[in-house]
């Protein structure tokens, strides 16, 4: 199996695309870490985890509300008072 960060992806795409086409894995890395498998859709299994990527966002599961302590807008400010 290949590694390949998301700039070379994205230089080489066709040539990465080639070598999926060619039975080959591709593990893509996003700063040293896996993001994300290019697998061929031919390999057994494919199906299921192609159906997983295109499921319904309706089959999320949510988190409950957070219940506010005060003001939001003022807390916000304070925590990102370091990036203003």
């Amino acid at each position: 199996m290949r590694s390949v960060g998301t700039a070379d992806l994205k230089a080489h795409l066709s040539a990465h695309l080639r070598a999926v086409r060619g039975g080959e894995t591709i593990t893509v890395l996003d700063r040293r870490e896996p993001v994300a498998l290019i697998i061929p859709v031919s390999k057994p299994g494919a199906e299921i985890v192609v159906r997983r990527a295109l499921s319904s966002l309706r089959d999320i599961e949510l988190l409950p509300p957070v219940a506010a302590r005060g003001d939001v807008l003022e807390d916000l400010t304070a925590e990102r008072s370091d990036r203003l």
